[in-house]
C-alpha cells in the first residue's frame, strides 16, 4: 500500500477556490450587469402617498388630524415644542390659526415609530404648511430629518 503524500493546508484551500483574479472578475461581472440594468428596472418603491381634506384636531404645534384619515399625521422637517414644553401652546395655537378647518394636501414621507404619517403638508393655496409655522417663530427645522430643505429655500426666496 502506497501512501498519499499530504498536501499544506493552505495549497488546498487555493487549489479548490481557483485562481484569485477569476473571482474578482466574476464579481465584476456581476456588479457591471448591476449597474447597466439599473436604469432600465422599473423603480422598487411605489410613488409615494398623498392624503387630502380638512384638518379636523390639532394635536401640537406639528401633528393634527384629518378628515378621513384615522392616523395622526405629523409634519415633515418640524421641530415644534411639546404642549408641556415652553412655548408649546404658543406653537399648538399657531398651527390652529395657519391650518385648522383648511383643505390640506400631505405627501406622505415616512410613518414614524408612534405609527403616525410623516408627511408634507401644503395647504390649498400651495403654501407649505412647515414653512409657515417656521416664519412664525413658534417651531423651527428638524434638521436631522429635513437635510436644511428649509434653510436652503428660505435663502433662495429671499434673494
Amino acid at each position: 500500500m502506497r501512501r498519499r503524500k499530504s498536501i499544506p493546508k493552505k495549497t488546498r484551500r487555493a487549489r479548490r477556490k481557483g485562481p484569485p483574479f477569476a473571482q474578482f472578475f466574476a464579481l465584476l461581472a456581476v456588479v457591471s450587469i448591476a449597474w447597466i440594468t439599473a436604469d432600465k428596472a422599473p423603480h422598487a418603491f411605489p410613488p409615494a402617498k398623498t392624503y387630502e381634506g380638512v384638518i379636523v384636531r390639532i394635536v401640537d404645534g406639528d401633528t393634527f388630524y384629518m378628515d378621513g384619515v384615522e392616523t395622526r399625521i405629523r409634519i415633515w422637517g418640524l421641530d415644534a415644542p411639546e404642549k408641556s414644553e415652553r412655548g408649546g401652546h404658543r406653537a399648538t395655537r399657531m398651527l390652529r390659526e395657519i391650518a385648522h378647518g383648511e383643505r390640506v394636501s400631505c405627501r406622505e414621507v415616512d410613518t414614524d415609530r408612534y405609527g403616525r404619517i410623516v408627511g408634507q403638508c401644503f395647504l390649498e393655496d400651495g403654501r407649505d404648511v412647515a414653512a409657515l409655522m417656521i416664519a412664525s417663530g413658534t417651531a423651527s427645522e428638524y434638521l436631522h430629518y429635513s437635510g436644511g430643505y428649509y434653510s436652503r429655500t428660505t435663502v433662495a426666496s429671499s434673494d
